[in-house]
């Protein structure tokens, strides 16, 4: 057999390393995706779930305050994590869902426990679901206005997830791609893979090259 038909197998299709290499990949971008989904329907499990029965006071909103220094740090080591992952664009897709579904939780329950301290503080009376659909209703800039803030402090926080959601959208989105050019160059930079390229670990390669 020779070199050129050496990759292929009897009908056809590409076998050996090339096949590996696809075959890695496939799994890579289902794994990432996977994770993408656990991650946002585990977090939306715990808006629904964890006792939110308080109101807002000053020690929620400082709690509040830190979830969103917290979304900060996600962000900032979702950015480390994409540079040296193997797959920085699956790794980008992963961190932008969390980060994403972990921005528009915090609000909903901004919205919710507000709700509850100062009734009337929106057109109608906010359930969770209520108060999840309008951060993301804000956050896509739909304003479909069938809930609207009335009071000063509901409006406030609705001004504050805008200009959040401006900076996720715009300098985030430009931040992860960045990252993900890192990544790709420092991928390209390395060796390549001695099982990919059909060399046994700790195996010295012919010097003659190949018979």
């Amino acid at each position: 057999m020779s070199e050129e038909t050496s990759g292929r197998s009897r009908g056809g299709t590409l076998s050996g390393p090339g096949l590996n290499g696809a075959h890695r990949s496939r799994r890579g971008a289902a794994v990432a995706i996977v994770r993408a989904v656990s991650v946002a329907v585990g977090l939306v499990t715990a808006y629904y779930l964890l006792p939110l029965d308080e109101r807002l006071t000053p020690g929620t909103a400082v709690l509040l305050v830190s979830g969103l220094l917290v979304v900060l740090l996600v962000f900032c080591w979702e950015v480390r994590a994409i540079t040296r992952s193997p797959h920085p664009r699956l790794r980008a897709v992963e961190g932008l869902a969390a980060t994403l579904v972990l921005f528009l939780v915090l609000f909903a329950v901004s919205y919710y426990l507000l709700d509850r301290s100062e009734p009337g503080s929106f057109s109608e009376a906010l359930n969770r679901t209520d108060a999840l659909y309008f951060a993301l209703t804000t956050f896509t800039t739909v304003g479909f206005g069938d809930i609207t803030a009335r009071s000063q402090t509901g409006r406030v926080l609705t001004m504050a997830q805008m200009a959040g959601g401006l900076l996720l959208v715009g300098v985030a989105a430009r931040v992860l791609a960045s990252a993900v050019q890192a990544g790709l160059s420092r991928r390209h930079r390395e060796p390549p893979d001695p099982a990919g390229a059909g060399i046994v670990p700790g195996q010295k390669p012919d010097r003659n090259g190949p018979r």
